[in-house]
């Protein structure tokens, strides 16, 4: 007897109803992240399909803010999904190369890898690193004695991520990430109760794999179209959600290109993992501001004096000359040259050292975000007071050194 073809499933319907159950027992702290985890849920039956397989990652400052009873509802929702807070590199390359397919790893406690107490993880880090992408893997020898051969242990698979504090910069580019918080009082969720409510989930998920089945060969020939200024990286991460949003139709690709632009921007707004980028945004919108050149008595004391700046306590002590040095000195001028403080002339013979907006514009336009409206008007401002002609004022006290700049507030006439 021939099988019945299975009738077709209504994928936005679905995935409404994906979001729904995690709205049950999750309280995430903004819309688009129910977005973006139904739509990874989907991803995870889908893994094949793509040539990358975004992480999503849980993050919190403190404990108790509901990121592993996130991973909790995905387990239930994702095919073959492995739960796990320690794990050996070599048993997830194996276990990611078994007859019964790729799983859905579910890490929790990744601070203990990442975390400044973590140890030598390099293997582990390795593995959620390449499994990012489809090519990614280890060789390892196997067989005994000299009886050995080299093999390749594929990586590839969903991975979701759980912890505290922040990601290295190479994981954390490759993820969606959740920044959780502790619910508030009058915030309430439904308790989650395995033995009840697992069933539903399993439900859901065999519902997400049939679909999964009738819309694969749409997703794996998609090429979405990306939020504008989407690209590069954040387009690899975003794009396997964005084509799955696309097949479910509704107004899933709507939410999921708005979810995706949020959600971007406030990893950025959150991201610790470049001091550097922060070093250079600083310098263009809140020192420099138009001037053509600085001091570098001058640039201190501003960034010592912004509030909410990192400067003032870089392990234990303030910004330094010499550190501002080195951290300038890893961006490159438009020549190609390390940025390097230089001399600049002064109206009284002086001779400071300092650095030049000219030696900085590339390393800006490659690095920076584009300015605020306020940063903007700000250096408009100041730019018609500052000519590269005009010699800068040798300064004769650190407390008053900006008055001495052309183009800053205070300046002389």
């Amino acid at each position: 007897m021939t099988q019945q073809p299975k009738k077709p499933i209504d994928g936005a319907e679905l995935l409404d109803r994906v979001e729904k159950f995690h709205r049950r027992f999750n309280r995430f702290p903004r819309e688009a992240a129910y977005v973006a985890v139904a739509l990874w849920d989907a991803h995870a039956h889908l893994v094949e399909a793509f040539e990358t397989t975004p992480r999503i990652a849980f993050l919190s400052p403190e404990p108790g803010s509901g990121k592993s009873r996130a991973l909790e509802i995905i387990e239930i929702l994702t095919p073959r999904a492995v739960s796990t807070a320690s794990a050996s590199a070599n048993a997830l390359y194996r276990l990611v190369d078994a007859a019964e397919g790729r799983p859905t790893v579910l890490f929790d406690e990744v601070d203990t890898i990442f975390g400044p107490a973590a140890g030598d993880n390099e293997a582990l880090r390795g593995f959620l690193n390449t499994g990012y992408r489809r090519i990614g893997g280890a060789i390892r020898c196997i067989g005994d004695g000299s009886n050995q051969t080299a093999q390749t242990f594929s990586s590839y698979c969903a991975v979701a991520l759980a912890g505290l504090g922040h990601l290295p910069d190479t994981v954390s580019t490759r993820s969606i990430i959740i920044r959780m918080r502790k619910r508030a009082p009058n915030e309430r969720v439904e308790p989650y109760r395995q033995r009840v409510h697992e069933k539903q989930g399993h439900a859901l998920r065999d519902e997400l794999a049939t679909w999964a089945e009738q819309v694969y060969d749409t997703v794996a020939n998609a090429w979405p179209a990306m939020p504008d200024g989407v690209s590069d990286r954040p387009a690899d991460v975003w794009e396997p959600l964005i084509a799955i949003a696309d097949a479910a139709g509704g107004d899933w690709p709507d939410r999921a290109r708005a979810a995706c632009t949020e959600l971007i921007a406030a990893a950025h707004d959150n991201d610790e993992a470049s001091l550097g980028i922060r070093l250079l945004t600083d310098l263009r919108d809140r020192v420099f501001q138009g001037a053509d050149r600085m001091p570098t008595a001058v640039i201190l004391e501003l960034l010592l004096a912004l509030e909410d700046s990192p400067w003032t306590d870089l392990d234990g002590r303030p910004l330094t000359p010499r550190t501002l040095a080195r951290m300038l000195g890893e961006y490159v001028t438009t020549d190609n040259k390390p940025i390097k403080p230089r001399s600049i002339r002064t109206a009284t013979g002086g001779v400071p050292k300092g650095y030049y907006a000219t030696d900085l514009t590339d390393a800006w336009a490659r690095y920076c975000p584009p300015p605020s409206q306020e940063s903007a008007t700000a250096a408009t401002a100041a730019t018609p007071q500052v000519n590269t002609t005009e010699a800068v004022a040798a300064p004769t006290d650190v407390a008053d050194h900006s008055r001495h700049i052309p183009g800053l507030a205070g300046a002389p006439a």
